[in-house]
């Protein structure tokens, strides 16, 4: 017997939601998928929602009948403030209001490393440390994040944020040595954070098995994620094509990478 009867996956389209939609249908009867893009045609076992998640009225209507949510809707880039204010936040917002209204158990949301960008690799931060973001995307996902706890603390909403470092089919650079999380894993991640027993407000890091290591779910274990995939076996192909890095730049220094170098994303008008 399925663990939900339905679960909801804002984002289906994208990179990261096309992988959950393959590997998570044995968790529910049906996965609601949504989406601004086309999503192709929906599975026996699908439903298929295209609209804009900025939009309250639609976002609502998406989240009833739904026992969790994965919010992976947005954009993987900078953004500039103009594009937060009038899309991301509000996107956010609706779906965690859809959540309370509609009384869904538990969201897990893709927010990302970019949210503490700027603490030092050394420094190696757990799942409490402050916030300090690298970029104005960093800032949509601390925003999400203090969303995701309010609700928490005051709704009941349970929420599993989950600090995405670096998402590929395999590590492109020295920096993801430590930073890689496999598709498999992510799928694996989520899966974890749907489950687990209980959540209340938690954030863990999303990475896979890598001895590398500039973050710590020391705090998150109550989650049970067991990665099974690891960076290790690319180590040799990555750094004999890749140039040893600056070890003062602002890319190599803080967890965010060259995230954290970039302007404002204003100046480039």
């Amino acid at each position: 017997m399925p663990e939900f009867e339905r679960i909801l996956i804002t984002g289906a389209a994208g990179s990261l939601g096309s992988h959950l939609r393959a590997g998570l249908p044995h968790l529910a009867a049906r996965l609601r998928l949504v989406d601004v893009k086309d999503m192709g045609a929906a599975a026996a076992h699908e439903e298929i929602v295209q609209c804009d998640l900025a939009d309250r009225e639609a976002a609502l209507a998406a989240t009833k009948g739904c026992d969790a949510i994965l919010h992976f809707a947005g954009q993987p880039r900078e953004q500039s403030f103009d594009e937060i204010m009038a899309d991301t936040l509000p996107a956010a917002y609706n779906v965690y209001e859809g959540a309370r209204r509609n009384g869904v158990r538990r969201v897990v949301y893709a927010s990302s490393i970019h949210a503490v960008g700027f603490h030092a690799v050394e420094a190696v931060p757990d799942t409490e440390v402050p916030h300090r973001p690298d970029t104005f995307y960093g800032l949509t996902k601390t925003f999400v994040e203090d969303l995701a706890s309010l609700y928490w603390d005051k709704f009941g909403v349970e929420s599993v944020c989950l600090r995405i470092c670096s998402c590929f089919e395999s590590p492109q650079d020295r920096r993801m040595l430590w930073s890689w999380l496999s598709f498999a894993d992510c799928v694996r991640l989520t899966e974890a954070a749907l489950t687990a027993p209980r959540v209340g407000f938690s954030v863990i890091y999303g990475t896979s098995d890598n001895a590398r290591a500039a973050v710590s779910n020391a705090r998150a274990g109550h989650i049970g994620f067991r990665p099974r995939d690891s960076a290790d076996g690319f180590a040799a192909e990555v750094i004999a094509r890749s140039e040893r890095p600056d070890p003062a730049a602002v890319g190599t220094r803080v967890v965010g990478g060259w995230f954290a170098a970039t302007g404002h994303p204003d100046d480039g008008e």
